[in-house]
């Protein structure tokens, strides 16, 4: 069947939407589409699948809080997809789609970029490609990285997986103009994606995401068929100097490596099948943690056979690890997440062990890295209004009080790491303004006197889904530096005859029992992007008097525009809302930027100061938070079944 005959077809079925139609037509009507790709659609409509032609069609990928994200394996794998791939492993094309991630949308996301660049004045600008271990990475970023040569641009490529702060921290080393690397993070294994950075390292913010937005738009998948042929050996490899530089930034974050070495940890380490593995172990290493690895989790695959979520947040993605911890006796099991980018950690208690959330290890890094700060001399014993840790208004509260017992500012965000590198890159550009251009790139001993006079010091960025970063030659959250932070903590309470549990205890005690909880409710597709809009617009039309039996007493629309951040810049407008209660508690309700889903997020606080009342006020904090995420699961079922 002709391109012209099917698209006729699928028009008078009526089981399609206007929109899906639209893409429809811009896809077969493409000169240069793959002949596998149309016979996909054909074999689809054929099967009467519908539902999936609609979800992979109704829409184009757009950029999120993590960059262009979708699914490159389609619920239903029609047969030319499958090709000749043995049954049970990934099929031999990407699934086709506008909304799909794909050969097709990766190379307009490129060209997007280039475009954007060259607009900028970049005659030849010039790109790193990273990418991860999912179904068909290592093929886009060949793609990547030789239509950007095609373009005229010039490319380094990693020669396997590499993490994505590697990425961030490469592209500002080589004086690149961008970095891609292709990640889909901790999401399910059908799924791949884009993540766009600039010369600084961080990832795209306005005004540039809305202007490569709409380059990548203008371009038809005809308009960039030529580039899928371009010669894949155009690009470089990078340089190993390159990753040498990465892994002695990683070793160089420790304030004390002494300590570390003489009180090592005992670390139990999983890359749950991604790429952490590749600079997390040889850091330990070098200094002196010799890290105990969970074999089964090793191998670099994109099924990730032993989880069922690669995320760390999940505390069943810990189940290998832990087991071997208690064979071992290991003081800390750690686990980062495909890409390297989110780190989760698990602590001894008593003798057993607990996963922490998010919210914990963000304390206890935080904790960690002003106390460590100021006994090395580079913070001043009673802090400063210029140093400064971010965090994203999603992160508990504890971190605000923490900085505001350690004299520093706490500084919120919106979600999305991104944010945070940005307030970082911009601390950064005033230092160079005002105390010479070389000033951001000296070692922290010199450079923190002098953003301390000059701008900010810029101490930690924190996020509550386990993103965490120490070091500002990153722009990104980085699972490998935190990892090694996290050893060297448990090292000098080692010293001292404590433990991570007993700093954990310690703060609860000293600031309250904090508990913070988040429930996911997933909408994919066409019909369930509609359910999130019309859960939004109910809250905004008719927000509750009442939350699970406390008063309303404040809702915040981050969509107004008119909120602002401890520095008194205005945030930027996000379809957010924050509902704050008569008891304290606080719901936090928001579309994720990168899954067909909806985040409520909730926090709540006990007062304790008898070390014999701190697990009746974990509790109680817990069940208040609890009872808020249950209540928010309900009104949304009312609101938008």
């Amino acid at each position: 069947m002709s391109p012209a005959a099917l698209l006729a077809r699928l028009e008078s079925s009526g089981k399609l939407s206007p929109a899906a139609l639209a893409n429809l037509r811009l896809w077969l009507g493409a000169e240069g589409l793959p002949a596998w790709a149309a016979a996909a659609v054909a074999e689809l409509a054929d099967a009467g699948e519908w539902s999936e032609l609609e979800d992979r069609f109704y829409k184009g990928v757009a950029f999120g809080t993590g960059g262009m994200r979708g699914r490159t394996i389609g619920k239903v794998v029609a047969p030319s997809e499958r090709g000749d791939a043995p049954a049970g492993s990934a099929p031999r094309h990407p699934a086709v789609g506008a909304a799909c991630l794909n050969e097709t949308n990766l190379i307009r996301a490129t060209a997007g970029l280039h475009g954007h660049l060259a607009s900028l004045g970049k005659a030849a600008p010039r790109l790193v490609v990273a990418h991860d271990v999912r179904h068909f990475s290592r093929a886009f970023a060949e793609s990547v990285a030789a239509a950007w040569c095609a373009l005229g641009g010039e490319a380094w490529l990693f020669d396997g997986p590499r993490s994505t702060p590697q990425l961030s921290f490469t592209v500002r080393h080589l004086g690149a103009d961008a970095g891609v690397v292709i990640t889909a993070s901790h999401n399910p294994p059908h799924d791949n994606g884009f993540k766009c950075y600039l010369g600084d390292g961080g990832q795209v913010l306005p005004p540039h995401d809305a202007a490569i937005v709409a380059r990548v738009e203008a371009l038809g998948p005809g308009a960039v068929a030529a580039l899928a042929a371009a010669d894949r050996s155009a690009a470089r490899p990078v340089p190993a100097s390159a990753e040498a530089a990465y892994l002695d930034r990683l070793c160089a974050g420790v304030a004390d490596p002494e300590v570390l070495r003489r009180h090592a940890p005992r670390v139990v380490f999983t890359n749950l099948h991604g790429t952490g593995d590749v600079m997390v172990v040889p850091a330990l290493r070098r200094l002196g943690v010799e890290p105990a690895l969970v074999a089964e989790q090793a191998e670099h695959d994109g099924a990730f056979p032993t989880v069922r979520s690669p995320n760390p947040e999940n505390p069943e993605a810990f189940a290998l690890a832990l087991a071997q911890a208690a064979r071992e006796g290991a003081d800390l099991a750690l686990a980062t997440d495909p890409d390297a980018d989110r780190v989760g950690a698990a602590i001894r208690v008593g003798d057993g062990y607990r996963v922490l959330t998010g919210n914990e290890i963000a304390a206890l890094l935080c904790e960690h890295r002003l106390s460590s700060l100021k006994d090395a001399g580079i913070l001043p014993p009673e802090g400063s209004p210029a140093a400064a840790v971010v965090k994203s208004v999603v992160t508990t509260p504890l971190v605000d009080a923490l900085c505001a017992r350690h004299g520093v500012r706490c500084v919120g965000t919106l979600v999305g790491f991104k944010w945070i590198a940005g307030k970082a890159e911009r601390w950064a550009a005033r230092l160079a303004e005002r105390a010479g251009p070389e000033a951001p790139g000296l070692p922290l001993r010199r450079r923190a006197p002098l953003a301390l006079r000059h701008s900010t010091l810029f101490l930690i960025g924190l996020e509550e889904s386990h993103g965490y970063l120490a070091d500002d030659g990153v722009r990104d959250k980085d699972a490998n530096a935190s990892a090694v932070l996290l050893a060297e903590y448990a090292a000098a309470l080692r010293a001292r005859g404590r433990t991570l549990a007993d700093a954990l205890d310690a703060l609860h005690l000293r600031h309250g029992a904090h508990a913070e909880g988040l429930l996911n409710l997933a909408r994919e597709g066409a019909t369930g992007a509609a359910s999130i809009r019309k859960l939004l617009a109910s809250w905004r039309a008719s927000p509750p008097a009442e939350v699970d039996g406390s008063a309303v007493v404040a809702v915040t629309d981050l969509a107004d525009g008119s909120a602002t951040d401890a520095d008194g810049e205005f945030l930027p407008r996000e379809d957010f809302l924050l509902v704050d209660l008569a008891d304290g508690r606080r719901l936090g309700i928001r579309p994720s930027g990168t899954e067909p889903k909806v985040k409520f997020y909730g926090f709540a606080r006990v007062a304790v100061d008898d070390p014999d009342r701190l697990a009746a006020a974990r509790a109680a904090a817990r069940a208040q938070v609890d009872g808020l995420l249950a209540w928010a699961g309900k009104d949304a079922a009312r609101r938008a079944p």
